[in-house]
Order: C-alpha cells, then structure tokens, then sequence
C-alpha cells in the first residue's frame, strides 16, 4: 500500500488515533476493487481517521476542519464519512443503521442533516438496515431500559445509540456553516453496524464481543461509502 499512495501516521499524542492519507493520483485503479472509478482531473487525497471516543470526537474533527494558518483559507473537504458500531434498539447484532439525525443526551441540541447514504443502498446483502434518528449518549454504563423505551417507542423515533454522532456533526456543521473554513455543502455520510441490543437480554454488549459478525457489515459500509467518493457508477 505504501508503494501506491498510503502514509501512515501513528499516534504519538496518547489519543490512540492512529492516521492513514491515500494518495489516490498514485493508485493504479486498473488493479483496483473499482476500475470504473471517476475521480476527475483533480485527484482527492482521502484522510482515514481511527474512530474517536465521546466528546473526542468533536476535538479531532474541530482540528482537521481549521485551516493550518489564520488566513480564512477556504479547505476544499469534499465530504465526510463516519462508520461506528452501535447499539441497536430493533435490530439484533450485525445489522446496519442509517441515522438521519443525532439526538445529544441530556442537552437540547439536535443535529438534523442530509446524509448520502441512504437504506435501500444497502439493501440485498442479506443484513437488515434501518433508518431513522440516533442518540448519543453520554455512557453505555449510565443507560437504562426506560430511557431507552421511551427514545424508541415515542416520537422521537430513535433506532439506536452511540456516543460519538452528535459531536462529529457539531464540529461539521460549526466548520461549514459558522467558521466557513469548509464548502457550505459539505457531503456528509454515516453508517452503523450494531454491536449489541440493550433492550434485549442476551444481546446486550455483556454478552459477548462481535466476532466475525462484524465483518460483513464493515466491509459493506466501507465500499457503499468509497464507490461514492470514486463516484463509481
């Protein structure tokens, strides 16, 4: 991989986020998993970011959407993608969740957003995919099944939980549509794979990790979000 585009990055600041940057202009796409992609004369670099933990999140998008000196240099981020485990609050574990707003627990902040995956684009692979609002929680140990009931079964219409969603899109939306250091139509895509159900017993997160039950829907998130970015038709 080093040899046709990829830098590796690793962590040196305790964070435990460890950094790749692809190239794309060096890859060989003939050879590739996606011959038909249409990356057009300007080739996009793409930066792979390890998943962040709670409020972290908006800590490290927050520090990627700054222009590296104060000169309001507009940065040409095209979009962004997210992929996390979840739980799920319909489902069972393995399933996909597309969520369409992030809920933040406890505050009143709400972030609604277009997102560029949709569910019947996963549809046909034999994994159920659901759509719909998503809560970030503050912890997986303060959680209980009331709260949880009511989220699901009210208006509010949640699918499932994480703790990471809202502040991704907090830091986003503050770069695109406050600071204005990124496009205003920022792409924005985010996909779930269900690690646990904590309504049911039996399939809450006590019960055991993934194994290999998180591989297919990680590898099916991942390409649905590159054949977007490749604009592979």
């Amino acid at each position: 991989a080093k040899l046709h585009g990829m830098i590796s990055i690793p962590d040196t600041s305790g964070t435990n986020i460890d950094v790749q940057i692809f190239d794309t202009a060096k890859m060989d796409w003939a050879k590739s998993s996606f011959p038909t992609a249409n990356i057009g004369d300007i080739k996009p670099v793409i930066i792979v970011m390890d998943y962040a933990f709670g409020e972290q999140a908006y800590e490290t998008i927050d520090e990627l959407l700054k222009p590296y000196k104060k000169d309001n240099t507009l940065l040409n981020v095209e979009s962004v993608s997210i992929m996390g485990k979840a739980g799920i609050l319909e489902g069972r574990k393995g399933d996909i969740m597309i969520p369409t707003a992030h809920i933040n627990e406890g505050t009143a902040d709400n972030y609604f957003f277009h997102n560029e995956l949709a569910a019947e684009m996963f549809e046909g692979n034999d994994i159920s995919v659901f759509a719909g609002s998503m809560v970030t929680v503050l912890g997986t140990s303060l959680q209980n099944k009331d709260l949880l009931r009511f989220f699901h079964e009210s208006t509010w219409g949640v699918i499932g939980l994480e703790m990471e969603g809202s502040y991704y899109q907090k830091a986003i939306q503050s770069a695109s549509k406050i600071r204005k250091s990124i496009p205003l139509d920022v792409k924005v895509r985010y996909a779930y794979y269900a690690s646990d159900n904590p309504l049911e017993t039996g399939r809450t997160l006590a019960s055991g990790g993934l194994g290999t039950t998180g591989v297919k829907p990680t590898y099916l998130i991942t390409i649905k979000i590159l054949e977007q970015i490749f604009n592979v038709k």
